[in-house]
């Protein structure tokens, strides 16, 4: 393996991660046939835990004193629907206001309260993120169980002419996972989303979540049966802080195997630099994953780009803070 082209270059920072992904809550109201969370639902890791205002203060500090100059954004998502969690637009305010950094969120878009969204977009949200996966009613019930197209449709319409009557600039982003069920729908969704007025309409490549769906596990090991492994970027980018203010290296670490520390007793900056953190480096590098199961079981690296290998999702989020005039329409 030419290990020269993996390690920190480019956004990629030793001193601090480009990324972090703020997990605020487990709960969520739909259940995706493409996401874990059904069976996370169900398993005994389950808590239906809420973040404390206290852990989000503390990373919004940390952020502020230390990511400033290193980290792209800080992502609001979830195991779950950020929007569940009671105090989830006031959590985005704060690091809205003193990270520093520019702030995102990603939601399913069905629980808008949309005078207080609003608030975010006149306070300066960086970008929204709004994850559909269909074009049609009936494609969505089968993709985005316990969900309607409709409501999720008019919500988002309603903020880009919100935005577009206002002087915010918030990014307003579609998304859409294609998958087997979709697959006949991206090119409408596509057309319909930037005929609306939508900044860049994402379409993701499915993911196992760590192995956890088996048959698209089974699918993607076959696919890259022939294709030698590669480490996986995310050791290098990001860190996940989860609901009950631990630190994860990974996003789709449902069953708590991807646990790096404890936010409580410690801080980013020093788990970024950890034994521990490094150990994970080197065992992608050296493609020796005995110490990290998790890893050794994920067959998702097939599917994940470093800097230099094509475009992602961080390639959108540089576009966007490059741009100093106002981007609304620019595809």
């Amino acid at each position: 393996m030419n290990n020269k082209k993996y390690g920190f270059y480019g956004r990629l920072k030793k001193e601090f991660p480009s990324q972090i992904i703020v997990d605020i809550t487990e709960k969520c109201n739909l259940s995706c046939i493409h996401c874990q969370h059904s069976e996370f639902f169900k398993s005994t890791h389950y808590r239906g835990t809420d973040m404390e205002a206290g852990i989000n203060t503390k990373l919004v500090q940390e952020v502020r004193k230390e990511g400033e100059k290193f980290t792209e954004y800080l992502r609001y998502s979830s195991d779950g629907e950020p929007l569940l969690h009671p105090n989830a637009y006031q959590f985005i305010h704060e690091a809205i206001q003193d990270s520093g950094v520019p702030v995102t969120l990603t939601t399913n878009g069905t629980r808008i309260d949309h005078e207080k969204m609003q608030s975010l977009f006149e306070e300066g949200l960086f970008l929204i993120d709004i994850s559909v996966d269909a074009f049609s009613p009936d494609t969505y019930k089968k993709i985005r169980v316990g969900g309607h197209l409709e409501k999720a449709r008019e919500n988002i319409l309603r903020m880009i002419q919100y935005r577009n009557k206002t002087d915010s600039k918030t990014r307003i982003i579609v998304s859409f996972i294609e998958q087997r069920e979709n697959f006949h729908e991206t090119a409408p969704f596509q057309t319909y989303w930037e005929s609306q007025g939508a900044d860049f309409v994402v379409i993701r490549r499915l993911h196992s979540n760590a192995g956890a769906i088996q048959l698209l596990a089974k699918d993607l090991w076959k696919s890259s049966q022939n294709i030698q492994r590669k480490p996986c970027v995310y050791p290098w980018e990001r860190i996940c802080l989860k609901p009950d203010g631990t630190l994860h290296y990974c996003p789709a670490s449902w069953t708590k195997g991807a646990y790096i520390s404890d936010f409580h007793t410690t801080s980013i900056k020093d788990t970024w630099a950890s034994v521990q953190y490094n150990k994970l480096r080197d065992a992608h590098v050296a493609n020796n994953y005995s110490a990290f199961p998790m890893c050794d079981h994920c067959p998702d690296w097939i599917q994940i780009r470093w800097p230099d290998e094509g475009r992602s999702y961080a390639n959108m989020i540089e576009d966007f803070s490059d741009k100093k005039e106002d981007i609304r329409g620019s595809k």
